[in-house]
């Protein structure tokens, strides 16, 4: 028999900023990325959010925008995103997002380039490294010959959360109940005892369904629809990609993937987010095959 589902899904758009991404929930954010971040850094005492959207110095630059983007009373800034399928730059992506942070803290006239860190942090709702059983992974910036640390003002976060398989009585640290939250909450009828503390009543409170409003259930019901088409439509991309053995070079299989996103009746709008391209570079693709 399937689980009902009681509680909002925190890897849909809705749901995690409903957690992570509004003033009455900062405190979540915050206690998140110190159990994130423990034992890398000291302690974040204060969070305050700040414009997720940014543009280059030059009319060709692309527009980001940041899911979530907040800065510490000490300086440091924080990039924190939910990555709900694979794609293909990842890495590169997580490095060009992290550039406007860091040159948002320029300053005219006489400037000594001092830097606060920048830190990204992405939560994964898919596999990134099928080859390694970790499911956390930090990355800085280091000297290749003798492994040092080259510099601390840059720091990446990924967490697979589909790796993380530990059950109730094996959660340790705050980060292990963190995840386990993360991965279990849509269907948690309650917070188990062995993390019983008062954070995570908290999120079990905010993410009930039945404590949702009107305007906000009808909203989660829609990005709910949004995460599972996406899903259901990228499984049935890698299976038929995987039997017809069509997977040669990251440009066929990103117009692969655009072709059977869009066969699969998603939108072009979650295409193209999906995919990290631009709507019009997915309306070209699609014309290229007639589809348009």
């Amino acid at each position: 028999m399937e689980s009902t589902a009681r509680n909002i899904n925190p890897f849909t758009d809705f749901g995690f900023k409903k957690l992570f991404g509004e003033e009455a929930s900062k405190d979540l954010l915050l206690d998140f990325i110190n159990a994130v971040l423990e034992p890398e850094t000291g302690p974040v005492a204060s969070l305050e959010f700040s414009r997720n959207e940014h543009l280059g110095t030059g009319k060709l630059d692309r527009k980001v925008v940041f899911d979530i983007y907040c800065v510490a009373e000490s300086g440091e800034r924080f990039i924190v995103e939910m990555q709900k399928a694979f794609q293909l730059n990842l890495r590169d992506r997580s490095l060009y997002y992290a550039t406007f942070p860091l040159q948002e803290q320029g300053k005219r006239g006489d400037w000594d380039f001092g830097l606060k860190a920048v830190y990204c942090i992405s939560i994964l709702d898919f596999v990134l490294d099928k080859l390694q059983d970790r499911y956390l992974h930090r990355v800085g910036l280091l000297d290749r010959e003798t492994g040092a640390e080259f510099s601390d003002k840059l720091r990446f976060v990924y967490v697979e959360v589909p790796k993380f398989a530990k059950n109730e009585s094996e959660l340790e640290t705050k980060f292990d109940k963190w995840l386990y939250v993360l991965k279990h909450l849509e269907y948690l009828e309650r917070v188990p005892v062995r993390i019983r503390e008062k954070i995570f009543e908290k999120v079990m409170d905010i993410a009930t369904l039945i404590n949702l409003e009107k305007k906000d259930r009808k909203a989660y019901e829609q990005s709910l629809k949004q995460y599972r088409d996406l899903k259901n439509a990228l499984d049935a991309s890698k299976l038929e990609g995987e039997k017809l053995g069509i997977e040669k070079g990251e440009q066929k299989k990103m117009r692969s993937g655009v072709i059977n996103l869009y066969k699969e009746k998603i939108p072009i709008s979650v295409i193209a987010k999906a995919m990290e391209l631009e709507v019009t570079r997915v309306e070209d693709i699609l014309r290229g095959e007639g589809l348009l």
